[in-house]
């Protein structure tokens, strides 16, 4: 166990040596970082957490209990992952196979994975994205995109607070301009993936 006044380590959990972690960060019950895992500042690491060696934390990411975080994952900062999240990191896993093939898994800033969500391999969750509990990620999710289902659909999008956004400012050819209702701020989304949103949402109806 790693001792250092700068973060806290609860005892039943186990860092290896040559894990960098951040100042700031908590580390909780039966947690185990691996040799080589970068955690940020001020990260929470909920129980039974795993964390592989290699994989990447960014600074304010809270990982509730009971997720793996695999070697292939990163994670950036503001970035939330809700409890029984599951992330993989090789699309033809075998256990007689030696050769694994890594996929780059990317969660961007600010970005939200509700409880028990699975992310397949090689896909990017764009920033203050929203995962719905039990989503099936299969393709990247784009920023602001809200997904639900199994496959993931893409259904609408949220604002950074994390609200569902209903109130289109100003739509053209290029962009559409959503207004928060609850905090009033304005998010600006690609008129391509608010048309991939229409066909998305139709199917999961």
């Amino acid at each position: 166990m790693q001792e250092n006044k700068k973060y806290f380590i609860h005892p039943t959990a186990v860092v290896e040596d040559g894990a960098v972690i951040g100042e700031g960060t908590r580390i909780w019950h039966f947690v185990h970082v691996r040799s080589g895992a970068r955690i940020g500042r001020n990260c929470n690491i909920g129980k039974d957490v795993y964390i592989d060696k290699d994989a990447v934390v960014g600074n304010n990411v809270k990982i509730q209990n009971g997720v793996s975080v695999y070697r292939g994952v990163v994670l950036e900062d503001d970035v939330f992952v809700g409890p029984y999240a599951v992330f993989t990191n090789d699309l033809y896993p075998r256990s007689f196979n030696d050769a694994c093939f890594f996929l780059l898994t990317l969660v961007k800033k600010g970005a939200s994975i509700g409880a028990n969500a699975t992310i397949v391999c090689g896909v990017t969750i764009g920033e203050y994205a929203m995962v719905g509990a039990g989503a099936v990620v299969t393709k990247n999710v784009p920023p602001h995109g809200l997904v639900i289902g199994n496959p993931a659909r893409l259904v609408g999008f949220v604002c950074y607070c994390g609200r569902p956004l209903k109130d289109i400012e100003e739509m053209n050819e290029e962009k559409v301009v959503y207004v928060c209702r609850h905090c009033g701020k304005k998010v600006i989304i690609d008129r391509n993936h608010y048309d991939r949103m229409l066909k998305e949402s139709k199917r999961l109806s």
